[in-house]
């Protein structure tokens, strides 16, 4: 962790797929054991953001920082000793339809620890009731719910007891009485675990629920950080006009 008490860092992160520049000169630190939302539009950039902090893309220049350490310019080998330190949480939560509850959540213990097959199956009742669903071991995600459906994400994302998650859009697709009850519970996963989480998402009363730092990303840059009160109080019109989704401003509405 770097002495600003940041546990991970992107400095100066530029990245550009063809002639598309997506992050110009980025920076962004996020403080250990608290919830960082990232909010912008949609295609600005952030889920690439996201993907530079596991290391699933590297920049074309700047530093990725994760505990002190540069992923960017990690081998294979090293990257996958830190993403152990990871857990994600995929947009449409990504399970695998020809496996049932209990084989999704077990995933990752089955690929990245020796436990036995009995220790897996207390640690995923143990994760499954942390998010609310004992007893579903044995149901398949096509019988499950949308808002079920993160819950088992969320599960198998915890599974190996991550110091960060990251979340893509995690309340995406949901109604808001469920966009409430997954905010709920990602607040309510962090302060019992105590890891860092990280948060694209669109949802801004969702992002002030949970948040307890928001930055907005617009034009490749991170362009306001602060509390959720520090936000809502910019002075900046981009942010002002995003946050309230006013289409007059200077975000350009097309």
């Amino acid at each position: 962790m770097s002495e600003n008490g940041n546990i991970i860092e992107l400095v100066d992160i530029h990245k550009a797929f063809g002639s598309q520049q997506v992050l110009k000169g980025l920076s962004l630190g996020i403080p250990k054991g608290e919830t960082t939302v990232i909010i912008g539009r949609s295609g600005g950039g952030k889920s690439v953001m996201l993907k530079h902090m596991i290391g699933l893309i590297k920049p074309d220049q700047g530093q990725v920082l994760v505990g002190g350490s540069d992923i960017a310019r990690m081998n294979d080998h090293q990257l996958n000793r830190v993403r152990r330190h990871f857990g994600m949480l995929f947009q449409e939560a990504a399970l695998f339809d020809s496996m049932n509850v209990m084989d999704n959540v077990a995933f990752p213990l089955r690929e990245h620890t020796k436990l036995s097959e009995k220790q897996i199956s207390e640690k995923v009742s143990e994760k499954l009731a942390l998010v609310g669903l004992p007893g579903v071991e044995h149901k398949m995600p096509g019988e499950l719910s949308g808002g079920m459906r993160k819950r088992v994400g969320l599960a198998r994302a915890i599974a190996l007891e991550p110091d960060i998650v990251l979340y893509d859009e995690p309340t995406t697709g949901l109604d808001p009485p469920l966009s409430a009850a997954i905010n709920r519970l990602i607040a309510y996963t962090q302060e019992k675990l105590g890891i860092t989480s990280v948060i694209i998402s669109h949802d801004i009363e969702g992002a002030y629920a949970v948040g307890q730092n928001i930055a907005m990303l617009y034009h490749g840059q991170i362009i306001a950080q602060g509390t959720p009160e520090q936000i809502r109080d910019s002075s900046d019109e981009v942010v002002q006009q995003f946050i309230h989704g006013r289409p007059e401003g200077p975000i350009e509405v097309i």
